[in-house]
């Protein structure tokens, strides 16, 4: 058995992944990004989700993979052309930052996207979040994805006191790092998205009765919940 504890409570960490990706791959969110292992076509598809929902990005991603397929392309687009493809977006900003993180990608790393952590954060507009779900879904690698949502699911299993500084916390980035599948990070953190998506969710009541993990989980018990 390989033991996650925080706060004296244990989790099982082989029976949570295991359940957690038994429920995500009868649950998988469909989107276009995610059936690739494409490192560019990635990057540009979490630099798009970045204050956006995934529903809106979807149809603008697939136009500029059409248009842009790779960086050679997207190293000729002007920026009157990358307006009028990412426009609906509604953050203009991400014009500058894409044509600057595309010279970059050309003068420091030859064209290609590196697949070094610390390399990928010297880019511009690449976060900790960016970097590491590159990492992940390009090359498969057993990176933890941190954001709000994964904080949530986690903060929620071990009744952590859940802030909007969090996701920056030691103890939760250590949690989310320790429960990730090593032997299949890219399916266990796809599972992980979906589950706070559809199951663990914040703007209503989590659907505690549904989870694959409630039998690990502090919040669920300490609600009263139990599986229908």
């Amino acid at each position: 058995m390989e033991i996650v504890e925080a706060h004296n409570h244990i989790v099982d960490a082989v029976s949570f992944r295991k359940d957690l990706i038994s429920w995500g791959q009868k649950h998988f969110r469909s989107f276009p990004w995610r059936y690739t292992i494409n490192p560019y076509h990635i990057l540009v598809a979490e630099i798009m989700l970045h204050r956006t929902q995934a529903p809106q990005v979807a149809p603008i991603y697939e136009q500029f993979i059409q248009r842009y397929p790779d960086i050679q392309s997207l190293s000729q687009a002007t920026r009157e052309e990358l307006h009028d493809v990412l426009y609906s977006l509604g953050l203009r900003w991400r014009i500058d930052l894409i044509m600057d993180m595309v010279k970059q990608i050309n003068e420091q790393f030859g064209g290609q996207i590196a697949q070094e952590k610390q390399q990928l954060l010297s880019l511009p507009g690449v976060s900790d979040y960016v970097a590491s779900a590159v990492r992940c879904f390009a090359w498969n690698l057993p990176d933890p994805i941190v954001d709000t949502n994964t904080v949530r699911v986690i903060g929620r299993v071990f009744n952590l006191e859940i802030k909007d500084s969090s996701r920056r916390n030691s103890l939760f980035r250590s949690l989310i790092a320790s429960l990730v599948d090593a032997g299949q990070p890219r399916i266990y953190n796809f599972a992980l998205l979906d589950l706070a998506a559809l199951i663990c969710t914040k703007s209503k009541p989590p659907l505690c009765s549904e989870c694959p993990v409630q039998k690990y989980c502090l919040y669920s018990s300490k609600t009263g919940v139990t599986t229908l």
